[in-house]
């Protein structure tokens, strides 16, 4: 399959985006960021935990499903620097992932429909699809940038916590499917970045269309009247028809 068709390698990169950005929407939306450990002595009584997300807090005992104690508006009230940045870096990820996948999205059909050689009029209006893949690719990586780097930070605010305070917090599952979504955002990135090195030539510009311009696009005008009027009768060639006898 030719690199003005749709490749195998943007598909592969679209359906990793589409999961990064589908495991970011469970890692927002999950109250599983943070767990504080609350333990009692007292045989009548159970063991508590604390489930901290980025928008709700919701307590249950050892054994329960139920929360005991569930706050719907902790997000207004998140007194953990970790987390408050996570509210604004994660949506942010989320964002800059769909742009890219609406880039690719346009990246993809443009080859698959558009002609090969486009009209001469249109050329410079047409969606450069190389171009949409480079970006889309950028944007991944940004993406990947902003979600991985408060994620990690979660892990050492954690050991900060513990440290100051009683060993009683752990950080839980949302910060692996975080973790994880970056590391589907690079290689979503890398696969784009490795499509578009395949299929590009490396000296041409790099938002330059894959397609190559069609004879009618070059121009083979005459030189100017300014330049012919500077050549010298020597230089102009002038047939001459001899009739054999």
């Amino acid at each position: 399959m030719g690199c003005r068709d749709v490749h195998a390698a943007t598909v592969l990169a679209f359906l990793s985006g589409t999961a990064s950005v589908a495991g970011l929407l469970a890692a927002v939306l999950l109250p599983n960021w943070r767990q504080m450990r609350l333990c009692t002595f007292n045989k009548n009584e159970r063991n508590v935990t604390v489930y901290t997300g980025l928008w709700i807090k919701c307590a249950r005992f050892d054994g329960s499903r139920d929360c005991v104690i569930y706050d719907p508006q902790w997000y207004t009230a998140v007194d953990q620097l970790d987390l408050r940045v996570l509210q604004f870096a994660l949506p942010l990820s989320m964002l800059t992932a769909v742009s890219a996948l609406f880039l690719c999205l346009i990246g993809m059909c443009n080859t698959a429909f558009v002609s090969t050689v486009p009209n001469a009029k249109l050329a410079k209006c047409l969606v450069n699809s190389a171009g949409c893949h480079l970006v889309a690719g950028l944007l991944f990586l940004l993406a990947c940038a902003i979600c991985l780097t408060p994620s990690i930070w979660v892990i050492f605010y954690n050991n900060y916590l513990n440290r100051k305070y009683e060993p009683i917090f752990s950080f839980d599952i949302s910060v692996f499917i975080a973790i994880a979504s970056a590391g589907g955002l690079f290689f979503t990135s890398i696969m784009l970045f490795l499509w578009y090195c395949a299929c590009k030539s490396l000296p041409s510009p790099f938002w330059q269309p894959l397609y190559s311009h069609p004879p009618s696009m070059h121009s083979y005008a005459s030189q100017p009247y300014s330049a012919r009027s500077r050549l010298s009768a020597m230089d102009i060639d002038i047939p001459v028809v001899t009739h054999a006898t």
